[in-house]
């Protein structure tokens, strides 16, 4: 892996047991991963937009984004990031419990990268965020990469 540029993924999770989980899939894998969490929509905004206590932190490769959020949902994160010049190229994949119709069909015209609805069980959870990992790693190229 030396030599090999870390993948930064910014986790908006507000679930300590799904930010655990979501850990757990990231550790010992092929591609070093660097995961940031943010607990709320404004902390993630400020977190993308690198203000206040964010403002040396690395420009995410992916962002994972719960819809069930504090303080600004999820799609109200999205619609700002999408909306934003300077977000707008950074992917983000909403992975959140939610599988109503309207959610789904709200997040892709916000111009989600794609949506999936975390699984209940551990090892499938596991299994979704490891699978989501080897596709923007191992299938598309992403920008800046």
């Amino acid at each position: 892996m030396s030599g090999q540029k870390v993948m930064e993924i910014l986790l908006v999770e507000d679930d300590p047991g799904d930010v655990l989980m979501t850990r757990e899939a990231f550790e010992d894998h092929r591609v070093p991963n660097n995961v940031s969490v943010v607990g709320d929509g404004v902390s993630a905004l400020e977190f993308l937009r690198k203000q206040g206590q964010y403002a040396t932190v690395p420009t995410p490769d992916l962002v994972l984004l719960d819809l069930n959020l504090p303080k600004m949902d999820g799609l109200e994160v999205l619609a700002v990031a999408k909306g934003d010049p300077m977000l707008r190229h950074i992917p983000v994949v909403v992975l959140t419990t939610s599988d109503a119709q309207e959610d789904v069909v709200g997040s892709y015209s916000l111009h989600a990268n794609a949506y999936v609805t975390k699984p209940v069980d551990f090892d499938r959870f596991i299994d979704v965020v490891r699978r989501i990992d080897d596709f923007f790693v191992s299938v598309v190229r992403l920008p800046g990469r």
